[in-house]
């Protein structure tokens, strides 16, 4: 059976405060707190089958009933849950405030443990990734997982994309990076990875920057979010362009970059170029961004452009990371 777009990651609970008028940092806000389901993967992966693509999720849980809802939730949105499997410790957490325009001004979390994740890849990867057609991953899970995750990707030599929930855990995995089809982070991450100051660049000139440190760094394609103002998308062939926002009210930004992922790889894995997978992404994400839902609404795939009757999922990576 085809496992469509595999995609490897967390499963958080995303606990939410918001403001009834004005935030003030250091004072007493009234308002209302808010429970998700959340996770740079678990968003990803239901992102992705509100696209109508059928995708399946690789991840642990836990024994509780909680834990047993998401996989639930999951399944009803036509997830393939089969490697979902309850371990201890196996979700993360996520405490976030937002402001009056729908802003982050704080957080917290706590990472799962992923002991028994990289048990379920090592033990099970044949048969998840033999017959997938791309891989989406989180780049800063634990390195034993993604050693894991790639080993079995240049097996199968199948593409493999990645999104980010801790930049300063993934800068360390410049190696895998590298080596992933396409890289998709926001502008502060970028600054990060690339140890740059991109603050108060025009867009021209952004893109340009970008282009140089993608080719400098040599990835082989990557997309920066820049929020309101759309994404910068750059490849090693020294292309690069801009995609403009959307003209949206927005209400939560909470999982639109992963939106974004979601929708860039579904247009990369079923035959789109770089600059439509990235329209793709910003009009997913657009439709995040107006509710306080951390993922998008139903599409059918034709709307997007997407032909998931066209499969690209050929890898060709290095032995190099392996080692």
């Amino acid at each position: 059976m085809k496992n469509g777009i595999v995609v490897v990651g967390n499963v958080f609970v995303d606990i939410k405060g918001f403001p009834d008028a004005k935030y003030i940092p250091a004072g007493r806000n009234a308002g209302r707190v808010e429970f998700f389901h959340g996770g740079v993967g678990r968003n990803i992966a239901e992102d992705i089958a509100n696209l109508e693509l059928r995708p399946t999720f690789v991840t642990t849980t836990d024994e509780s009933a909680q834990g047993e809802d998401v996989v639930q939730k999951l399944r009803r949105h036509k997830v393939n849950t089969d490697y979902m499997v309850p371990a201890k410790d196996g979700m993360g957490m996520w405490l976030a405030v937002f402001d009056e325009t729908g802003d982050v001004v704080g957080s917290i979390s706590k990472r799962p443990d992923m002991t028994a994740l990289k048990e379920l890849i090592d033990s099970r990867g044949d048969e998840i990734f033999s017959a997938c057609d791309s891989i989406v991953i989180e780049i800063d899970l634990d390195k034993d997982v993604v050693k894991s995750v790639f080993r079995f990707a240049q097996k199968y030599r199948k593409r493999v994309f990645a999104a980010v929930a801790n930049m300063s855990i993934a800068s360390d995995r410049r190696d895998f990076i590298k080596e992933v089809e396409c890289f998709v982070c926001n502008l502060q991450e970028a600054e990060i990875l690339f140890v740059d100051d991109f603050a108060n660049l025009p867009v021209e000139e952004l893109g340009a920057r970008i282009s140089q440190d993608v080719l400098s760094a040599g990835i082989r394609s990557m997309v920066v979010t820049l929020g309101s103002k759309g994404c910068i998308y750059a490849d090693m062939s020294g292309d690069y362009g801009y995609c403009p926002a959307l003209k949206i009210q927005a209400r939560d930004t909470t999982g639109a970059g992963d939106a974004f992922c979601a929708g860039l790889a579904a247009g990369l894995t079923y035959g789109c170029s770089l600059a439509q997978a990235a329209e793709i992404g910003t009009k997913i994400a657009a439709s995040v961004v107006t509710s306080s839902d951390n993922v998008c609404p139903r599409f059918l795939p034709e709307e997007l452009g997407i032909n998931a009757e066209v499969g690209i999922s050929d890898f060709y990576g290095s032995e190099d990371i392996l080692k």
